[in-house]
């Protein structure tokens, strides 16, 4: 059984929601310049950053915390 993160604001969540929320609160120009990556910044979509990100570590790392940012303005 798994314990409960009441205090861990990506638990439960998918990468594809935090994405799509960063998306929509960010817009893809100003979530490539925060995180630079290709798929962010040349003919962006959710699919291919989804892609990119669940094998790259360090740029899924970046995507987290700057959704948790994200949360602390809202």
């Amino acid at each position: 059984m798994n314990p409960e993160q009441p205090n861990n604001p990506l638990h439960g969540k998918t990468l594809e929601t935090i994405l799509n929320e960063l998306v929509e609160y960010y817009g893809w120009e100003q979530l490539g310049y925060y995180v630079n990556i290709n798929s962010f910044n040349y003919d962006p979509s959710i699919k291919s950053s989804l892609k990119f990100l669940r094998k790259t570590p360090w740029a899924r790392k970046k995507v987290e915390d700057l959704y948790l940012r994200m949360l602390e303005r809202r």
